[in-house]
């Protein structure tokens, strides 16, 4: 992930991960100190009340379960407003393709 992140901001990219990212990805393994180092050099969009209902509308539309895809729903709800063109990069290639549409390419890490 670090490579992807370098590559993406060495070509003047930006970095953008919802505020539930660090959430999902935090591990009792990796320091709280590398976590917010790492995070420092990224954009961190909040959750607001329109990613919410956009995140509603896109488990509706895909038909998963809210609770089990409820941090997917809200990182492609945030993808899905970002500027274009946009990758999400996930372990879920099938799930997040679902979720994103046609508009954002998902790519399989």
């Amino acid at each position: 992930m670090t490579a992807f992140v370098r590559e993406a901001q060495d070509n003047d990219f930006r970095v953008v991960v919802s505020a539930m990212t660090p959430i999902e990805a935090q591990d009792v393994r990796v320091g709280s100190d590398r976590l917010r180092w790492y995070l420092s050099r990224l954009k961190v969009e909040p959750v607001t009340e329109d990613i919410s209902s956009r995140a509603i509308e896109l488990l509706q539309d895909a038909r998963p379960h809210g609770h089990e895809y409820a941090i997917d729903a809200v990182v492609a709800a945030t993808a899905l407003r970002s500027v274009r063109p946009v990758v999400v990069l996930t372990s879920d290639k099938d799930d997040m393709g679902k979720l994103c549409g046609k508009t954002v390419e998902v790519v399989h890490v």
